[in-house]
Parts: C-alpha cells; structure tokens; sequence
C-alpha cells in the first residue's frame, strides 16, 4: 500500500487524515461531526455516504462529479462518454442527496473529448479541470451566492460499474463502437479478447475499411493486425498477451501466428 499524494501532503502539515472503511459507523461519523465542517468536498469517493453524513456540514456536502450532469450519473461517468461517441464532458459541482448523482449542481464546465483520447487522458483533464472549477467557486458556495440548480430528470443518464466482461470485444458490433470501447477501457480493466487459451488485451486501435467475417483477422500490416467487424474492421496496433509487456501489434501477430484467425 502507498499512500496518496494528498494524504502525504496532509502529514506533512499536520492535517488529520480518517480513513474509514464505512461512513456508517457511529463512531466515525462523531469524528467527522467534531470538525463541524462548514462543507464536505467528496471526489471519486468510493463509500456511499448515508444520511447521517450528509447532515453534518453546515453547507451540505458537494461532489465533483466527472459529467455534465444530468448525463451520466453514477460510478464510471468518463468510460460511458466515451463508450457513447459524446463529443464533450465536464465537471459539475454537485450539492450531494440521498438519490444518486441526483442532487442540483452549483456549477460546471466542459472540455471536447479527443477523438483518440482514452479514459486515462481524460481522466487526467477532467481532475485539473474539477480543481480549478472548486478552487473558483468554493467561496460563492460557501457564503450562499451561489445557488444549485436542479437538474432536468427526463434528460438522466446512468453510467454502472465496470466489469471486466463490459470489456471484451465482440466482432459483431462496428469496429467505431469497438474503437471507442478500447479508449474507454483504457487503462482499466482493458478491452480484451480470446485467441486459443489466451485472454489478449488491446491498447490501441483505430477503425479501417477493411470487411471479411467478424472476427477474422483479414491483415497483418507493418504496424496492426486488422480484425473484421460487423461493419468496417478494427486496426488493432497494441497488444498484450496474459504475463507480458505491452507490444506492438504485428510482434503479437507473429508470436501466435494470428494471420487469417478467427478471434473470439
């Protein structure tokens, strides 16, 4: 276990650190009531926060949500744009209810999402874009001149967990859709797919106009391996075999002979 960059900061100047399994417990929650925080800032916190939680901050509780909500509610808000082809996310500043990802939002802003970007790279924006969108705000939020507004429920979208089996790629979908699901599974848990008795994970891929039966791999080029899709093909050009480095897609392709498979 290594700790965090902000927990290593808060050691060194001497600002408590709670790390609870739950914030059920009673006396977890005396802890955190102690404090008498005027507001609680939640980021990709992994807990549910009960009620009892959310009633203890004078101002309430604000989450800095990953989506341009109502869009994309719930755990996995940046692999569901793109998984989705949106064009642009966001962050908002969400003040926090019972309901999920339901509460009205104070503020946002949104960025464009590259058209090769993956969840890691994104990720990484979207965490500098949610600092400077708190940093900016906090103060209008905390003396209440900045009022939530309620978000539209007939424009909700929900974004579950992520499994490892969401991200096997399945040949009979278009190779856009495939494309977008190795950038949103990237870099976790990674889009993967069976050769034989392997489970190979793909890294990078773009979408070519190749056709054949889904699943065949119908060319080896200097620097892919292309698999038939059920429209177009996907030109796969990092791969990583179980116990193994990331390699280049043609090194995979000659290591297990992939020329004119059928993948599954």
């Amino acid at each position: 276990m290594t700790a965090s960059p902000v927990k290593e900061y808060s050691i060194e100047q001497n600002i408590a650190v709670l790390q609870p399994t739950t914030l059920r417990d009673e006396e977890v929650l005396k802890q955190l009531a102690a404090y008498k925080p005027d507001l609680m800032i939640v980021a990709a916190y992994g807990l549910i926060l009960p009620q009892a939680a959310l009633d203890i901050p004078k101002r309430g509780c604000l989450n800095v949500h990953a989506s341009l909500l109502p869009r994309w509610r719930g755990a996995a808000p940046i692999q569901a744009a793109i998984l989705a082809g949106d064009e642009q996310t966001g962050i908002s500043l969400m003040s926090m209810t019972a309901g999920l990802d339901s509460g009205p939002v104070f503020s946002s802003a949104t960025i464009d999402i590259g058209a090769e970007e993956n969840a890691g790279a994104l990720h990484d924006r979207l965490a500098a874009l949610g600092g400077e969108l708190l940093l900016r705000e906090l103060d209008s939020i905390l003396d209440g001149r900045l009022k939530a507004i309620a978000q539209d429920e007939a424009r909700a979208t929900y974004a579950g967990k992520i499994t490892s089996a969401d991200a096997r790629l399945d040949w009979s979908r278009p190779a856009d859709e495939l494309a977008r699901s190795v950038r949103a599974y990237n870099p976790v848990p990674g889009a993967w797919f069976m050769h034989d008795d392997e489970r190979i994970k793909c890294w990078r891929a773009t979408v070519t106009d190749d056709s054949g039966p889904p699943g065949t791999v119908v060319e080896v080029t200097k620097d892919s391996i292309v698999v038939a899709c059920a429209t177009s093909a996907l030109a796969i050009q990092a791969l990583q075999r179980p116990g193994k480095r990331v390699a280049g897609a043609t090194v995979v392709a000659s290591q297990r002979k992939l020329a004119g498979k059928l993948l599954s």
